[in-house]
């Protein structure tokens, strides 16, 4: 099977950018494939903002023609209704170790308001009342060294633009685990193999999880 990166979004137009962080995600997680699926009906964004899909989808089919490592699907205007990310994952039925996901950090951070997020990329535990030392975890996933860098810049980077403090921060990319304390949330970000290992949702077992459905 192929390693492969879905990237999702309205490209509404398409244009550079998202071509330029394609490639280099496709190098630097060394990837077969990044697969481009232009969403139908944008969950976050209203339809009346945007181009028709069927010509969205047309302008994405001839940016990346010629890439040889880059394809698009219509998935998401075959399917009725709103273009969900997980039904996205769940229909092209790609084995998670295969899996890969292109998100803008801005997109990241509003995460929580995903359908079905857990399910997509990470978990939250409310630990107020077995902890005293913040009233929330949030624990997510990178593939690699590199993902887990980007996730943890597109973190920092944003919640600083927002004025939000960094109060601590530990581990680096290498050991395959970060910590960004916020305070009132505790951010892990970890290789899968050393979340699996740390198993922070066993060790804080009483901690319920934090109901992540999205409209």
């Amino acid at each position: 099977m192929a390693r492969t990166a879905v990237f999702g979004g309205s490209f509404n137009p398409i244009h550079y950018g998202h071509l330029l962080l394609a490639d280099e995600v496709l190098d630097a997680l060394e990837l077969d494939r990044v697969l481009f699926v232009p969403a139908a009906q944008p969950p976050h964004k209203p339809n009346a903002q945007l181009a028709p899909a069927r010509d969205r989808y047309a302008m994405v089919e001839l940016a990346v023609a010629g890439h040889p490592k880059f394809a698009v699907s219509d998935l998401e205007l075959r399917r009725a209704g709103p273009s969900y990310t997980v039904d996205t994952l769940d229909a092209l039925r790609i084995p998670r170790e295969e899996l890969f996901l292109i998100v803008g950090s801005e997109t990241f951070l509003d995460l929580l308001t995903w359908r079905t997020p857990r399910r997509v990329a990470g978990l939250v535990l409310d630990v107020q009342r077995v902890s005293s030392v913040t009233d929330y975890f949030l624990i997510c996933s990178g593939k690699s060294t590199t993902h887990l860098q980007t996730i943890t810049d597109a973190i920092r980077g944003e919640l600083k633009g927002e004025g939000v403090q960094l109060r601590h921060a530990e581990g680096v990319a290498e050991s395959g685990w970060i910590l960004l304390d916020y305070g009132d949330v505790l951010m892990h970000v970890f290789l899968e193999e050393t979340r699996a290992y740390y198993a922070l949702e066993r060790l804080w077992g009483d901690a319920p999880v934090v109901p992540l459905d999205g409209s």
